[in-house]
């Protein structure tokens, strides 16, 4: 039997701040660049960039849902 889970977030003012921070973003996209040009992370490094990608999928599901429960809006 599965049970429902309600999070109550504080939706900040502007969307846009659902995103990842500068600096995290730029160390996923060095991660998937490597993977890219080298054909292969470490294993860590897999690790990594597997996390950061599931957290920003994850901040994108919760901006999209706080758009539409504002109304299409951006903020």
């Amino acid at each position: 039997m599965s049970q429902a889970i309600v999070i109550e977030l504080e939706v900040p003012e502007t969307l846009q701040s659902l995103r990842l921070p500068a600096g995290v973003d730029r160390r996923l996209q060095t991660l998937l660049d490597r993977q890219d040009a080298q054909g292969d992370l470490s294993p860590e490094e897999r690790r990594e960039a597997e996390g950061l990608a599931d957290l920003a999928e994850l901040l994108t599901l919760l901006r999209l849902r706080a758009r539409r429960l504002q109304g299409g809006t951006d903020g």
